[in-house]
């Protein structure tokens, strides 16, 4: 064996180490992308929107990959959308910084308000500011629609009956509210009560008849009647509820830090620049059945907290 000479030797131990310090910063910065930037700088220079999975998977993604790309045109960063599993799994991707803006309703928006100080409600449809659930009844229950009295719900007793989400404030919250102004409890329906997941699913157990009744959000119940899924020899519309605050846009604190102190306003700004005139932005208002966004604030949402806290949703 051939012994290598002093000076080769140490260039060669300087080059290991060298090596060996390259690529200890490159795995602590993350694997590199193709232009040669750390995918975990990547994923810190991208907003990373949700929302709580209240209707068709299919159309939600159609809806929010389209909404994706207008807001990286219009905010300069790149946008993704993250589909999560159920109403809670959006409110615990928001807390844990996974996601940093989401469409929440009125009560998991109120949810993740409480659970991230500095996280701000920024706009909402115009529909929201005086949003209304739908109780509909299988044309077979008997159930006769009692459009103008309240009291009519009371109609609604002995028969089986299904919520939305547990979660949802027009699927759930505001529904139990005004069933109890009503003087209706759960224990008055027959068996226990259902939780269908999602708006559309409501619609689809009541007009097939597997419950008598059941409660959904105003705007799906019209846009289903639109496009031919609620069949009204099937299913007749009972009662619409009085008007509350419902869904919104919340945003994440973080992002001041990530993108600067006055991306919150930019972000607004972009929602309330959809407009009905341009094609691209009209599809997207009608994906989300709503003419324009406008303003809001946390503290439109102060009822659904205290009835949030009266039901034990929000602690």
């Amino acid at each position: 064996m051939v012994a290598r000479p002093m000076a080769l030797r140490k260039t060669v131990w300087i080059s290991s180490c060298v090596l060996s310090v390259v690529l200890s910063i490159a795995g602590c910065s993350g694997p590199l992308n193709q232009t040669g930037t750390s995918q975990q700088a990547t994923e810190t220079k991208t907003l990373r929107i949700g929302a709580i999975p209240d209707q068709d998977p299919e159309k939600l993604q159609r809806l929010y990959g389209k909404l994706a790309q207008y807001l990286t045109k219009e905010l300069k960063v790149p946008v993704v959308y993250k589909p999560v599993t159920d109403y809670a799994a959006a409110v615990t991707a928001f807390k844990v910084g996974d996601l940093d803006l989401v469409w929440f309703g009125g009560l998991t928006g109120v949810q993740a308000q409480t659970q991230v100080p500095g996280a701000d409600a920024i706009a909402q449809r115009d529909v929201d500011a005086k949003f209304r659930s739908a109780f509909i009844a299988n044309k077979k229950s008997g159930i006769a629609p009692f459009m103008n009295n309240m009291q009519g719900l009371k109609d609604l007793k002995g028969h089986t009956f299904t919520f939305g989400s547990e979660s949802s404030t027009s699927g759930r919250l505001m529904p139990q509210y005004f069933l109890q102004k009503a003087g209706v409890n759960l224990s008055d329906f027959k068996g226990e009560v259902g939780f269908s997941k999602s708006h559309d699913a409501t619609l689809e157990l009541v007009q097939a008849g597997t419950y008598d009744a059941g409660v959904l959000n105003q705007k799906v119940w019209e846009s289903r009647l639109q496009d031919g899924k609620a069949d009204p020899g099937k299913v007749d519309l009972l009662y619409l509820t009085p008007t509350y605050y419902d869904y919104h846009w919340v945003i994440h604190p973080s992002v001041k830090q990530r993108f600067g102190n006055e991306f919150p306003k930019k972000v607004q700004t972009a929602f309330l620049k959809l407009s009905p005139a341009v094609p691209e932005q009209k599809e997207i208002l009608e994906l989300f059945t709503a003419e324009k966004f406008i303003p809001t604030q946390n503290s439109n949402y102060a009822q659904i907290e205290q009835i949030g806290r009266e039901i034990g949703k929000i602690k």
